[in-house]
């Protein structure tokens, strides 16, 4: 049976402050700092029964420990996509804790590089996160609201700062829920991009990132140009109609395989800059 490499997981994972892997992963949730080895939880002392099963559930959705890679891998096995196995062995989609984190860090990415927006998030939670343990926890909307659009661009966030205060605002009011688990894909796409801020990519990545939904950004650039290396033809040439036409097939495992795509993407840009 395929193990899930917890090293592998953060090392894709948005190093935000709010958690560290040492050997252990550990994450700082509301209610203290939670630690998992890949076979044991550690709790703070001060948690009861509850509690520790919530904290559980959060590190299992996080790290995505209930995929089972080995099915994954079969249905990719036979296809041009069967290297990424071997490239990626062990490695599960990362989800965010909190729903309203997941919103607000798909923001923060729109329409820079991975690396920038990074550090932009890293910076926000610094901004208006609370400490625990060497860690923060990840800014609440109240934590937002109480500030400015001016005192959110310290975090270089620019115009998105603007669309993080929107939404945030509108969270408060009750206009905007997150809470989406039940409602269908497009609809929740529809429903979501009917605020400022969140586009069509904004609501794909949120209901992938924030809610595990079976979804994913098919104009991502990073994919299109991931799918592109792989089928050896230009960029320019995959449109999102073609990003589906190859990933839809692949059914309940089609937003892991995008996963899969979009880190063969990162790692050979990445390769590609150090030449």
């Amino acid at each position: 049976m395929a193990e899930i490499d917890i090293k592998k997981v953060t090392y894709e994972m948005i190093p935000n402050g709010t958690w560290r892997y040492d050997g252990i992963f550990w994450q700082a949730l509301d209610y203290g700092v939670v630690g998992f080895d890949g076979e044991n939880f550690y709790f703070p002392d001060s948690l009861s029964r509850k509690e520790k099963k919530h904290a559980e559930d959060r590190i299992r959705f996080i790290l995505g420990l209930d995929t089972n890679l080995d099915e994954f891998y079969s249905q990719i096995e036979d296809s041009k996509f069967a290297f990424l196995a071997d490239e990626f062995r062990g490695l599960t989609l990362p989800a965010s804790p909190y729903k309203y984190q997941a919103l607000i860090e798909v923001i923060a990415q729109q329409q820079v590089s991975f690396e920038f927006a990074k550090r932009t998030i890293a910076e926000l939670v610094k901004l208006a996160g609370r400490r625990r343990e060497g860690l923060y926890i990840f800014p609440k909307p109240e934590d937002i609201a109480r500030m400015s659009v001016d005192e959110l661009k310290k975090a270089k966030l620019g115009y998105r700062a603007e669309y993080i205060k929107s939404v945030t605002d509108d969270i408060i009011n009750g206009k905007l829920t997150l809470n989406l688990e039940e409602m269908e894909v497009e609809k929740a796409i529809g429903y979501l991009r009917k605020f400022r801020g969140i586009g069509k990519w904004t609501a794909e990545l949120f209901l992938a990132y924030g809610l595990r939904k079976n979804v994913y950004p098919a104009g991502d650039l990073g994919l299109r140009r991931g799918i592109a290396k792989i089928f050896n033809r230009r960029v320019k040439e995959i449109r999102e109609k073609d990003v589906m036409e190859i990933l839809e097939p692949y059914g309940r495992w089609k937003s892991l395989l995008a996963f899969y795509i979009i880190c063969h993407d990162r790692k050979t840009e990445i390769e590609k800059r150090r030449r």
